[in-house]
């Protein structure tokens, strides 16, 4: 019975999620800027590229030096935890 119960709830949790998803993706793109609008004072680069990575990168670096140190001091104690019980 639990098996039947589940196969109709998966079966209409697909039916209703492929139903829903063609409403998602139906929408219209954006429509394309005016004749005039584009290139008035030129063909720019788009506005941005000031975002800081620096202080993002350190602290990518500071937490792939952690990991790595949990890691090797793991390791280096379960090497003495391994060692002290064959010694007894």
């Amino acid at each position: 019975m639990k098996k039947i119960i589940r196969n109709i709830t998966l079966i209409l949790f697909l039916l209703f999620g492929s139903a829903t998803i063609n409403n998602v993706l139906a929408d219209d793109p954006a429509p394309p800027p005016l004749p005039g609008e584009h290139g008035m004072g030129g063909n720019k680069a788009p506005g941005g590229g000031g975002a800081p990575i620096g202080s993002g990168l350190g602290i990518l670096l500071g937490l792939g030096l952690a990991y790595g140190a949990t890691k090797v001091i793991r390791k280096n104690s379960e090497k003495v935890i391994s060692k002290n019980s064959e010694e007894e």
